[in-house]
């Protein structure tokens, strides 16, 4: 008799045990302990790399791309659909040189602009056209320039450049150049 005493107590307690957890768990699972990873960004911003620039005297600048090396110079502005005004590419030569540009592969018009080694502009082609025949026009500076500012037509005019305006650049490694006179 102890002994099935003993196994309705047994059986009584699992039983007990099993209603309290369905009940008291509500039939629904926990909830989970470790909270949800965000796969948004966070909200600090990303660092910034300041990319270099060409002001003009009234304050207003254009974020440049560089062409330093033999292909980036070649390959130019080829291909671009387009080029928004406050945007320009910058060629830097080694040296000062009579530079000539030719238009092939260049589907936009643009303003060339000569750069003396301090940054003064010593000329200026407004208006250069895309070549769509062979043998392409060229492009001739008419004195020695150590870059060129090469910017969407009508963008020269509109930022007020010509002549014997210096323009200022930031991050722009080596240019311009200290001139000793």
């Amino acid at each position: 008799m102890k002994c099935y005493q003993r196994s309705a107590i047994s059986c009584q307690f699992v039983i007990t045990l099993v209603v309290v957890t369905l009940v008291g768990c509500g039939g629904t699972p926990p909830d989970p302990v470790v909270e949800s990873v965000s796969t948004t960004a966070a909200a600090v911003p990303e660092p910034t790399r300041a990319l270099p620039e060409a002001i003009v005297p009234d304050g207003r600048s254009l974020t440049l791309e560089l062409a330093l090396t033999r292909d980036e110079i070649s390959q130019g502005l080829m291909f671009r659909n387009s080029l928004p005004d406050d945007r320009g590419m910058l060629f830097l030569f080694v040296e000062k040189r009579i530079p000539s540009f030719w238009m092939k592969n260049t589907l936009i018009p643009l303003d060339m602009v000569f750069l003396s080694p301090d940054g003064t502009i010593v000329d200026i082609i407004y208006n250069a056209l895309p070549c769509t025949n062979d043998p392409c026009p060229q492009y001739v500076a008419k004195t020695e320039a150590l870059a060129v500012l090469e910017v969407a037509a009508g963008v020269a005019q509109s930022y007020g450049l010509s002549e014997g305006i210096q323009l200022k650049f930031e991050r722009v490694p080596g240019f311009p150049r200290e001139t000793t006179r």
